[in-house]
Protein backbone atom coordinates (compact mmCIF):
# COMPACT_ATOMS: atom_id res chain seq x y z
CA UNK A 1 0.00 0.00 0.00
CA UNK A 2 1.34 3.40 -0.97
CA UNK A 3 1.75 5.81 1.94
CA UNK A 4 -0.29 9.01 1.91
CA UNK A 5 1.76 12.19 1.91
CA UNK A 6 1.05 14.76 4.62
CA UNK A 7 2.63 18.20 4.86
CA UNK A 8 2.62 19.81 8.32
CA UNK A 9 3.14 23.58 8.39
CA UNK A 10 3.52 24.99 11.91
CA UNK A 11 6.08 27.32 13.48
CA UNK A 12 6.54 25.07 16.54
CA UNK A 13 9.29 22.63 15.53
CA UNK A 14 8.89 20.41 18.61
CA UNK A 15 5.21 20.01 17.78
CA UNK A 16 5.76 19.24 14.08
CA UNK A 17 8.53 16.77 14.88
CA UNK A 18 6.35 14.92 17.40
CA UNK A 19 3.41 14.93 15.00
CA UNK A 20 5.60 13.59 12.16
CA UNK A 21 7.01 10.81 14.36
CA UNK A 22 3.57 9.73 15.57
CA UNK A 23 1.98 9.77 12.12
CA UNK A 24 4.87 7.93 10.47
CA UNK A 25 4.80 5.32 13.25
CA UNK A 26 1.39 4.19 11.94
CA UNK A 27 3.07 3.09 8.71
CA UNK A 28 0.34 4.79 6.66
CA UNK A 29 1.87 8.22 6.08
CA UNK A 30 4.95 9.94 4.74
CA UNK A 31 5.19 13.27 6.55
CA UNK A 32 7.18 16.39 5.77
CA UNK A 33 7.34 19.28 8.22
CA UNK A 34 7.90 22.98 7.52
CA UNK A 35 8.36 25.47 10.35
CA UNK A 36 7.87 28.73 8.46
CA UNK A 37 4.63 29.83 6.88
CA UNK A 38 6.50 31.57 4.05
CA UNK A 39 8.00 28.23 2.99
CA UNK A 40 4.67 26.38 3.10
CA UNK A 41 3.45 26.89 -0.47
CA UNK A 42 6.87 26.09 -1.99
CA UNK A 43 7.12 22.95 0.16
CA UNK A 44 3.64 21.90 -0.99
CA UNK A 45 4.58 22.36 -4.66
CA UNK A 46 7.73 20.29 -4.19
CA UNK A 47 6.31 17.55 -1.90
CA UNK A 48 2.89 17.19 -3.62
CA UNK A 49 1.00 16.19 -0.45
CA UNK A 50 -2.31 14.36 -0.29
CA UNK A 51 -3.27 16.50 2.73
CA UNK A 52 -1.93 19.56 4.56
CA UNK A 53 -2.11 20.24 8.29
CA UNK A 54 -1.69 23.98 8.78
CA UNK A 55 -1.34 26.18 11.86
CA UNK A 56 -3.37 29.40 11.80
CA UNK A 57 -1.12 31.73 13.78
CA UNK A 58 2.53 31.85 12.71
CA UNK A 59 4.91 34.79 13.11
CA UNK A 60 6.06 35.15 9.50
CA UNK A 61 2.89 34.42 7.49
CA UNK A 62 -0.56 33.55 8.81
CA UNK A 63 -2.05 30.18 7.97
CA UNK A 64 -4.90 31.77 6.02
CA UNK A 65 -2.41 33.48 3.72
CA UNK A 66 -0.45 30.26 3.29
CA UNK A 67 -3.70 28.46 2.39
CA UNK A 68 -4.53 31.17 -0.19
CA UNK A 69 -1.12 30.70 -1.87
CA UNK A 70 -1.59 26.93 -1.91
CA UNK A 71 -5.14 27.12 -3.28
CA UNK A 72 -3.99 29.57 -6.00
CA UNK A 73 -1.77 26.84 -7.47
CA UNK A 74 -3.80 24.75 -9.97
CA UNK A 75 -1.83 21.62 -8.98
CA UNK A 76 -2.63 22.07 -5.28
CA UNK A 77 -6.09 23.64 -5.18
CA UNK A 78 -7.81 20.32 -4.47
CA UNK A 79 -5.47 19.26 -1.67
CA UNK A 80 -7.49 19.23 1.58
CA UNK A 81 -6.24 21.52 4.36
CA UNK A 82 -6.91 20.92 8.05
CA UNK A 83 -6.28 23.96 10.22
CA UNK A 84 -4.87 22.71 13.52
CA UNK A 85 -4.93 25.62 15.93
CA UNK A 86 -5.31 26.88 19.46
CA UNK A 87 -7.05 30.01 18.15
CA UNK A 88 -10.52 28.42 17.98
CA UNK A 89 -12.33 27.11 21.01
CA UNK A 90 -13.55 23.52 21.15
CA UNK A 91 -17.04 24.88 21.78
CA UNK A 92 -16.89 26.64 18.39
CA UNK A 93 -15.99 23.59 16.30
CA UNK A 94 -16.51 20.61 18.62
CA UNK A 95 -14.04 18.28 20.30
CA UNK A 96 -13.12 16.57 17.02
CA UNK A 97 -13.04 19.73 14.90
CA UNK A 98 -15.52 21.14 12.47
CA UNK A 99 -16.29 23.60 9.74
CA UNK A 100 -16.09 27.33 10.30
CA UNK A 101 -16.34 29.76 7.43
CA UNK A 102 -16.04 26.94 4.90
CA UNK A 103 -12.75 25.72 6.41
CA UNK A 104 -12.09 22.72 8.66
CA UNK A 105 -10.56 23.56 12.02
CA UNK A 106 -9.25 21.17 14.66
CA UNK A 107 -8.62 22.68 18.10
CA UNK A 108 -5.32 22.14 19.92
CA UNK A 109 -4.68 20.13 21.96
CA UNK A 110 -6.02 17.00 20.29
CA UNK A 111 -5.24 13.33 20.75
CA UNK A 112 -3.45 11.46 17.98
CA UNK A 113 -6.45 9.14 17.61
CA UNK A 114 -8.80 12.07 16.97
CA UNK A 115 -6.35 13.76 14.62
CA UNK A 116 -5.86 10.56 12.64
CA UNK A 117 -9.65 10.19 12.35
CA UNK A 118 -9.80 13.73 10.91
CA UNK A 119 -6.95 12.96 8.52
CA UNK A 120 -8.65 9.79 7.27
CA UNK A 121 -11.90 11.71 6.74
CA UNK A 122 -10.18 14.15 4.37
CA UNK A 123 -7.64 11.96 2.60
CA UNK A 124 -8.59 10.86 -0.90
CA UNK A 125 -9.30 7.12 -1.06
CA UNK A 126 -6.45 4.88 -2.14
CA UNK A 127 -6.77 3.14 -5.49
CA UNK A 128 -7.55 -0.58 -5.14
CA UNK A 129 -4.57 -2.89 -4.85
CA UNK A 130 -3.84 -4.78 -8.09
CA UNK A 131 -5.11 -8.35 -7.98
CA UNK A 132 -2.69 -11.25 -8.40
CA UNK A 133 -2.86 -12.87 -11.83
CA UNK A 134 -5.63 -15.47 -11.90
CA UNK A 135 -4.30 -18.92 -12.81
CA UNK A 136 -7.10 -19.36 -15.41
CA UNK A 137 -6.23 -16.03 -16.97
CA UNK A 138 -2.58 -17.04 -17.24
CA UNK A 139 -3.69 -20.10 -19.27
CA UNK A 140 -5.57 -17.86 -21.68
CA UNK A 141 -8.98 -18.87 -20.29
CA UNK A 142 -11.54 -16.25 -19.41
CA UNK A 143 -12.47 -15.93 -15.76
CA UNK A 144 -16.16 -16.45 -14.91
CA UNK A 145 -18.20 -13.22 -14.79
CA UNK A 146 -18.47 -11.55 -11.38
CA UNK A 147 -21.89 -10.85 -9.90
CA UNK A 148 -22.74 -7.31 -8.75
CA UNK A 149 -24.85 -8.72 -5.92
CA UNK A 150 -23.53 -8.62 -2.37
CA UNK A 151 -23.79 -11.72 -0.19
Amino acid sequence: MEKKRILVIDDESKFTNLLRLNLEKTGKYEVREVNQGRKGAAAAREFKPDLIILDVIMPDLAGGEVAEKIKADPNLRNVPIIFLTASVAKKEVGEDGGMRGGLFFVPKPITMAKLEACIEKFLPPSPPEPQAADSDASKGEAAPPQSDKQA
